[in-house]
C-alpha cells in the first residue's frame, strides 16, 4: 500500500463478554456489543470524537479516510479497532480481510523497538508528559461505561451504566478517548525513524488472518469434561472436610494452618512446587499425605481451560485469538492467549484408547473414566488437546521444530560436531554425553552402565547453552532427574569444554555489543550474519542487533553499569520487576539467548508463511 496520508483512531466499546477472559472475537460477536465512541485524527491534526451513543453520525471525512486505501489506519493494538469497526460497518469476512492491509499497529511498532505493549507504559518509557500519556483515570472509566455493573439498590438495580447516569464522567471519558489518539500519534512520531519492516507487517497481517480463522472446538467433550470435573471436585472437597474438619479445606490459609499443626513444623506456602516437594517425603502421616494429594488435584489449573474454552468459543463453534503476535517484545516470539495453546498438558493416553476416553467424557461417565483410566483429574487434563479438532472434511496437523534452540545456538556459533549430530542420527543428549565424558556413544544405551551419562548430557544441553551454571541446571530439573547438586559444577565444566565455539559465542556477542555501545561502531560478525550497531535520533538511542533475516533486536538507552560483583556490565532500559521501566543488566549469555530465540521465531514465521502460501 502506497499510503501518503494517515488516520489515527481509537474506539471505546461495550460488551457483556469479558474481553480478557474470552478474547476479542467472542467479545465482539456478543449481541450486546456496540461501539460507543470513535476518536480520530487526520495526518497528525486535531483530534475529533464521535459520540455514537448521542446519535452522532460518522463524519464523511472519517468514513472516507477509513475506506480510502491511500490512508494508512493507525491504532495502538490495531487488531481491536480493525475487528470492532469491521463488525460496526457490517463488513463481510472477505471485505474485512482485504481492509486489514490498510492497518498499521502502533503497539507492534512499540514492541518491535523494545518498548512495552501498553499505551501508558510506552508513553512513560518515551518520556511523554502527563497530557500526552494515557490518563490514569481511564481504567475506572472503562470499567464504568464499557462493562456490565452489579445491580444494587443505589443504582436502581441496573446492570449497565449509560452516559446519562453520570454526564460528568461521560465528558471525561470522551476526553480520555481523544487523549489516547494524541498519545498514539506521538508514539508513532517518536518511533518513525525506526519503522516496522514490511516483512513484519506482512507477518502481522497473516497472524490476524489465522486468528480470525480460529480452530474448531469439540463442545460435547468440553461440556462433558466440565461436568465430570465439577463432580470430582465435590467429592474431593467432601473428603477433605472429613479429614480436616475445616469449614473450607480449599482455603489456602486454613489448609496451611492445618498442615503446620499436623506436621509440627512451619511450611512457607502450599504452592504447586512446595506441595510436590512435601509429597516426596517418606515419613508423612496418611492424612497429611492424602490432603496434599487432594490439594494437588484440586489445583490442577489445566482443567480450568475447559471452562475458558466454553466461555470463549464463538457462535460457529470455533475459538479465535489464541496467539498474540510479538507477545514477547524484542525477540518477537508469539505468546499464547485464552487457553494458552503453547502450554497445553501432554497426552500420554495411548492413541488406541483415546476414542474410548473421549467417549466416556462426552457421556459424562465419570465412573467409567475412573475405572479404565484411573485418576479422573489427570485424565481430563490429558484430553484438553483433543478438544481442539479439525472442521468436518479437514485434518488437524500438529507439528513442531525439534530441539530448535540447540540447533540454532550451534549454527550461530559454528559448533560443527553438534550440527553433525542433527544432520545424522539426531541423538543430541547421547552425543553431548559422549563428547563431555569421552565415552563411546554406542555404549550410552539402555542396559549399559554408561546410560547414566545420557541424563547428564540432556540436562546440560537444555540448561547450559546461554552461559548458565549449576543454578540453571537445577531450574531445568537436574535434581529431579536424579543428579546431585555436588556433581553439577563438574558437568558444567565438561559441557563447556565440549562446546568451545558456543562458549566463545557468548564472549564475542558481549564484546561486539559493548564496542557498539561504547564506540558507536557497526560490528559485522560472521560475514554479516549478525550486525551490532548503536542507532540514535533526537528521541531514541538503541543498541541494535540485526539478525540473519534482516530483522533487528532493539535495546533502548544502552549504557554501561555495574553488575552484582562490582564489575562493569552492559545495561539497557526495559520492563523489570513489577513492570517498572528501569535499567536491566545483560551479558553475553543473555544476548546469545535473545538472538537464538529470535532466530527460532523467524524460522517459525518463515514456515507459517510457507504453509499459508501452500493453502494449509
Amino acid at each position: 500500500m502506497d499510503a501518503v496520508q494517515t488516520l489515527s483512531v481509537d474506539i471505546e466499546t461495550y460488551s457483556d463478554v469479558d474481553l480478557k477472559k474470552a478474547g476479542l472475537y467472542r467479545y465482539v460477536q456478543s449481541p450486546a456489543f456496540e461501539i460507543l465512541l470513535i476518536a480520530y485524527g487526520l495526518d497528525g491534526g486535531p483530534v475529533q470524537v464521535v459520540d455514537l451513543t448521542a446519535g452522532e453520525e460518522v463524519p464523511y471525512e472519517l468514513y472516507s479516510a477509513l475506506f480510502n486505501p491511500n490512508y494508512s489506519k493507525h491504532a495502538f493494538n490495531a487488531a481491536f479497532e480493525w475487528y470492532c469497526l469491521s463488525k460496526g460497518f457490517c463488513l463481510s469476512e472477505k471485505e474485512s480481510v482485504d481492509w486489514l492491509r490498510q492497518w498499521r499497529c502502533t503497539m507492534i511498532h512499540s514492541l518491535y523497538c523494545g518498548y512495552p505493549g501498553s499505551l501508558a507504559e510506552t508513553g512513560n518509557a518515551l518520556g511523554l508528559n502527563e497530557d500526552q500519556k494515557k490518563m490514569a483515570v481511564g481504567k475506572a472509566l472503562i470499567k464504568y461505561f464499557c462493562k456490565p455493573c452489579a445491580a444494587t439498590r443505589s443504582n436502581g438495580q441496573r446492570t449497565r451504566n449509560f452516559p446519562q447516569h453520570d454526564p460528568q464522567k461521560w465528558d471525561l471519558f470522551k476526553t480520555y478517548n481523544a487523549q489516547d489518539v494524541r498519545t498514539e500519534m506521538e508514539i508513532e512520531r517518536r518511533l518513525s525513524a525506526f519503522p516496522v519492516p514490511p516483512k513484519i507487517q506482512e507477518e502481522w497481517e497473516t497472524d490476524q488472518r489465522i486468528n480470525l480463522r480460529g480452530v474448531a472446538v469439540d463442545m460435547e467433550l468440553v461440556e462433558g469434561a466440565r461436568a465430570i470435573d465439577a463432580l470430582r471436585r465435590e467429592e474431593l472437597l467432601a473428603e477433605a472436610q472429613t479429614i480436616t474438619k475445616l469449614d473450607n479445606p480449599n482455603s489456602g490459609p486454613q489448609l496451611l494452618h492445618w498442615l503446620e499443626s499436623n506436621m509440627g513444623e512451619s511450611i512457607p506456602d502450599i504452592r504447586k512446587d512446595t506441595v510436590e516437594e512435601l509429597l516426596e517425603r517418606d515419613n508423612l502421616e496418611s492424612d497429611v499425605r492424602r490432603m496434599l494429594e487432594i490439594r494437588q488435584e484440586l489445583n490442577k489449573t489445566s482443567n480450568t481451560k475447559y471452562g475458558t474454552l466454553a466461555s470463549s468459543v464463538c457462535e460457529d463453534g470455533r475459538v479465535r485469538g489464541l496467539l498474540q503476535f510479538y507477545g514477547a517484545n524484542r525477540t518477537g516470539r508469539w505468546a499464547g492467549r485464552i487457553v494458552q495453546p503453547q502450554n497445553l498438558p501432554r497426552t500420554y493416553i495411548k492413541a488406541s484408547m483415546l476414542p474410548l476416553a473421549r467417549d466416556l467424557v462426552k457421556r459424562k461417565n465419570k465412573g467409567g473414566l475412573e475405572l479404565v483410566f484411573g485418576n479422573v483429574s489427570d485424565s481430563l487434563s490429558q484430553l484438553i488437546r483433543t478438544a481442539l479438532v479439525a472442521a468436518p472434511g479437514c485434518m488437524l496437523v500438529d507439528a513442531d521444530f525439534s530441539a530448535i534452540e540447540a540447533r540454532l545456538i550451534a549454527w550461530l556459533a559454528g559448533e560443527e560436531w553438534v550440527l553433525d549430530v542433527f544432520r545424522t542420527h539426531g541423538k543430541i543428549y547421547e552425543a553431548a554425553a559422549a563428547q563431555m565424558f569421552n565415552v563411546p556413544m554406542e555404549k550410552i544405551k539402555k542396559g549399559n552402565p554408561e546410560y547414566e551419562y545420557r541424563q547428564k548430557g540432556k540436562v546440560a544441553t537444555l540448561a547450559l547453552g546461554y552461559g548458565g551454571g549449576p543454578g540453571a541446571m537445577i531450574s531445568q530439573g537436574a535434581l529431579r532427574m536424579g543428579l546431585s547438586e555436588k556433581e553439577l559444577p563438574d558437568i558444567v565444566n565438561h559441557w563447556r569444554t565440549a562446546n568451545p565455539h558456543i562458549v566463545q559465542f557468548w564472549s564475542t556477542v558481549d564484546a561486539a555489543a559493548r564496542e557498539a555501545v561504547n564506540m558507536g561502531r557497526r560490528i559485522d560478525l560472521w560475514d554479516g550474519r549478525l550486525v551490532f550497531a548503536r542507532e540514535c535520533d533526537s528521541f531514541n538511542d538503541f543498541l541494535t542487533i540485526q539478525l540473519p533475516s534482516g530483522r533487528k533486536l532493539y535495546y533502548a538507552k544502552p549504557h554501561m553499569r555495574t553488575d552484582r560483583w562490582g564489575r562493569p556490565s552492559l545495561g539497557y532500559q526495559g520492563l523489570g520487576k513489577n513492570n517498572r521501566w528501569e535499567s536491566i543488566e545483560t551479558y553475553g549469555g543473555k544476548l546469545a539467548e535473545n538472538i537464538t530465540q529470535a532466530v527460532a521465531r523467524d524460522c517459525l514465521a518463515f514456515a507459517i508463511e510457507n504453509l499459508e502460501s501452500a493453502g494449509f
